[in-house]
């Protein structure tokens, strides 16, 4: 059990939980070198007894910990701390420590009912462009499914638990004894049902049963068990999306019975593949059959001999599998091997002969007229690069990708390359910016500074610089604003300035203004201050009660600050009033002499004016 105190590495204090999952619990935790909020994932110590387990799990955090994309949940750390159950056994658990994202899993996304179709295919796309990094880097994931999929409040994607699902895979022999860790297998692929290899074609087969639930809120296939689900992985055929929701086009139909095909052959061969079917799909285009790449044993068998072997029993392979019967016994037959090798000579032989005849035809002069020059559109808009494709008698297809590099709406790149020599009617792949990737500068007020700098980070952005300034509410070192604002957009990186409260607010100057006029100024929101009041009889009344002195400034004092107002409210007028007013203000005077001695001094002087 890990408490609220616990420090791993010394350096990330374990908070709440945030998440659980069948291999792991997930906490939010404190980075307390860098000052950030982090996510840590602490493996179950049945798990962590296995050392065969957690020298892969070592090795494939350090793996994810390389790759840095925006819609991948970044590795940070990982390592292993000692825990003393209650019977004294120390046991060494390993922990991951993620990037923490704000939002909610997709998953709960999708229990509120089907996803709009355009929705559903943002967030698809998205997933495949961590897919098509993740690949490009050599790691498979394996468990691609809605709860590892993270929806960001701005809506942004971010997939997670790269690498963990292969750790799992490569110490489990059977299906049975992965499917505890990995959860449900409604997001298996067939080859991973019949415990076949996997690669990335797996992840395209899991993201396609991600897309159609999104479309139409359940999965493909249901059942009371995870043997169930499996067998219909490997036997059976999913609907269409659209009999379940209308408003799924034929386009995207084909695109997820293409991606949900049981022969990996016949799905999609890459992620970006995929994404660019779903482009076409989106603009109403119906994208052409895929067509296997490379043949099986059992294909080639056929090639050879006219007949195809029998079937492989893969529904009884995954049962056997899945509920880890022994008692099934292998019933398949195959061609011998020696077959398979001749009939490949075969092949191989006639290859050649065929290579040989073409290379030993006649060579004709190609006529220039036949081909295009790819001419250079970097840095055009999409518009011109369209018009100038279009004139040579190309197919240009627009994609469009973040680039802080290049401005929003010109061309980046082309596929086939600027200068590259095709036939008319070939696809030219247009890639233009949609400028830099965006963030929200978060609302950080009230924060202290380091919570402050924590939640920015988190958006991906940069503390600049940190000054203070006064204000009559804030508190002391809060966040008081920040340049630029909060709630505007800006490119990830960018510098934030932070402003803190001083506690202080500034006095002005108030003597000469009316006593009513000055508590206004200091007892305002602005400021904020308590006036207190201190007649001055020592000085003629003129109606307004002029504030002769402050207590208090003009200057900075602490906020809520008290400053005495002294002003005039004394009854003696200036002037020649005539003697009648003379002799009561000198009755007056009589009274109070002991109060303004001076005071008293001054009629002589007015009646021999």
């Amino acid at each position: 059990m890990v408490d609220e105190e616990r420090v791993l590495a010394g350096r990330y204090r374990v908070g709440s939980v945030i998440g659980r999952g069948g291999m792991a619990v997930v906490y939010k935790g404190r980075d307390t070198k860098l000052g950030r909020t982090v996510a840590i994932k602490i493996l179950k110590s049945e798990l962590a007894t296995d050392p065969a387990f957690r020298t892969r799990f070592r090795q494939e955090a350090q793996a994810a910990s390389r790759m840095s994309h925006s819609t991948i949940v970044r590795v940070y750390d990982a390592g292993e701390e000692s825990i003393r159950h209650s019977n004294g056994e120390i046991v060494r658990e390993p922990f991951i420590v993620m990037e923490y994202v704000q939002g909610q899993q997709l998953k709960d996304l999708i229990a509120q009912g089907p996803l709009d179709v355009d929705e559903a295919v943002r967030i698809t796309r998205d997933i495949l462009t961590a897919l098509e990094y993740s690949h490009r880097a050599g790691v498979v994931h394996r468990d691609i499914k809605p709860g590892n999929v993270m929806i960001t409040p701005e809506g942004k994607v971010k997939v997670m638990d790269f690498g963990i699902a292969r750790a799992v895979s490569d110490t489990s022999s059977t299906v049975a004894q992965t499917t505890a860790i990995l959860g449900t297998a409604s997001y298996f692929s067939p080859e991973q049902a019949k415990g076949e290899t996997v690669d990335a074609r797996t992840d395209i087969y899991s993201t396609s049963v991600v897309l159609f639930e999104m479309l139409t809120g359940r999965p493909p296939f249901q059942g009371d068990t995870a043997v169930s689900v499996a067998y219909q992985h490997v036997s059976e055929t999913p609907v269409k999306p659209s009999t379940i929701n209308p408003k799924v086009s034929p386009a995207i139909d084909k695109v997820v019975l293409t991606g949900l095909a049981k022969d990996r052959f016949q799905r999609y061969q890459s992620a970006n593949e995929f994404g660019e079917a779903l482009s076409m799909a989106e603009a109403g285009h119906i994208p052409a059959d895929t067509v296997a790449l490379t043949k099986s044993e059992d294909d080639i068998a056929t090639s050879l001999f006219g007949t195809a072997p029998e079937p492989v029993n893969t529904t009884e392979q995954a049962l056997r599998q899945l509920t880890n019967d022994d008692t099934v016994t292998r019933t398949q037959r195959r061609p011998p091997v020696v077959w398979i090798w001749a009939g490949v000579t075969v092949v191989a032989v006639i290859m050649l002969a065929v290579l040989w005849w073409v290379v030993t035809l006649p060579k004709t002069s190609p006529v220039p007229s036949a081909s295009r020059t790819i001419p250079t559109l970097t840095g055009t808009t999409w518009e011109s690069a369209e018009k100038a494709l279009t004139d040579l008698d190309l197919l240009p297809t627009k994609f469009e990708e973040s680039n802080a590099d290049v401005p929003k709406g010109e061309v980046i790149k082309v596929d086939p390359e600027e200068g590259t020599r095709v036939a008319p009617n070939t696809q030219v792949k247009v890639y233009v910016s949609t400028g830099a990737e965006m963030s929200t500068v978060p609302d950080v007020a009230n924060m202290s500074l380091d919570e402050a700098k924590a939640t920015l980070e988190d958006a991906g952005l940069e503390v600049g610089s940190i000054s203070s300034g006064n204000s009559p509410s804030v508190p002391e070192d809060a966040v008081l604003e920040t340049s630029p604002e909060i709630g505007k957009e800006v490119a990830k990186g960018s510098t934030v300035d932070v402003v803190v409260s001083s506690g202080m607010v500034t006095v002005p100057d108030v003597t000469g203004d009316p006593f009513e006029t000055a508590k206004q100024k200091l007892e305002g929101d602005s400021l904020g201050l308590t006036v207190v009041e201190s007649p001055d009889a020592s000085c003629p009344a003129d109606g307004s009660q002029t504030v002769t002195a402050q207590s208090a400034g003009p200057g900075d004092v602490p906020q809520h600050s008290t400053v005495e107002l002294t002003y005039c409210s004394g009854e003696s007028g200036g002037g020649d009033d005539g003697g009648e007013q003379s002799q009561g203000e000198d009755s007056g005077w009589g009274q109070s002499s002991d109060r303004r001695h001076d005071a008293g001094q001054q009629t002589p002087g007015r009646e021999n004016s």
